[in-house]
């Protein structure tokens, strides 16, 4: 995985876009470090869209309607979720300058929420930055069981209606596996990044 560090005054929400075009993406080495980093990972994980797979559980879950599915409501909120400790990520990679550049970038209309909410109180939720017709996958959280796991399924089928063509989870995890994550060569994921960026901006 190459990486390449740079402090925050070089980094603008336009840069981070261009950023993204590329291959690259930012990340923190902890919370309380302003510094970013640049990340380009050899082995790039992806959900393909036509085989995203959910389970027998899953799918009973999502049909009981546990939660109210919300969409760019408290992007600010999803943020604040993804970045506190969990069981399973006793750290977190965002900081404050991560913060306050994809809020800029959801004010420009490139970074989106799913959200999960239980009447007036967010349990779960993802968030990520749209541009072409790609999808980046960046964080999510939760606090109820499935929640998040829920969230990622309005997420692929709302990619899936709006033509969306690539989702990139930037790794793969156990979890994302379930779901039909792959690993591909950076030279492939190049190939898929290039023709979805050639899109126009598609609405998320």
């Amino acid at each position: 995985m190459k990486e390449t560090r740079s402090k925050q005054p070089d980094i603008t929400p336009d840069m981070l876009l261009r950023a993204y075009s590329i291959g690259l993406f930012p990340m923190a080495d902890s919370a309380d470090d302003p510094e970013l980093f640049w990340v380009e990972p050899e082995i790039r994980g992806i959900i393909p869209l036509d085989r995203f797979h959910v389970s027998r559980s899953l799918a009973k879950a999502i049909r009981r309607r546990p939660f109210d599915i919300r969409f760019d409501t408290a992007f600010a909120e999803v943020m604040e979720g993804c970045a506190q400790p969990a069981r399973d990520r006793p750290t977190t990679w965002i900081n404050d300058t991560i913060r306050s550049l994809y809020a800029a970038l959801h004010q420009m209309g490139h970074a989106h929420s799913v959200e999960a909410w239980e009447g007036d109180v967010l349990v779960g939720g993802l968030y990520g930055v749209s541009l072409g017709a790609a999808f980046f996958g960046e964080s999510m959280f939760s606090r109820r069981t499935d929640a998040s796991k829920i969230c990622l399924v309005h997420l692929v089928e709302r990619l899936g209606s709006k033509g969306f063509r690539l989702l990139d989870t930037q790794f793969t995890t156990e979890h994302l596996k379930s779901f039909g994550a792959v690993d591909v060569p950076k030279a492939q994921y190049e190939v898929l990044l290039a023709k979805a960026i050639a899109s126009p901006n598609l609405e998320f």
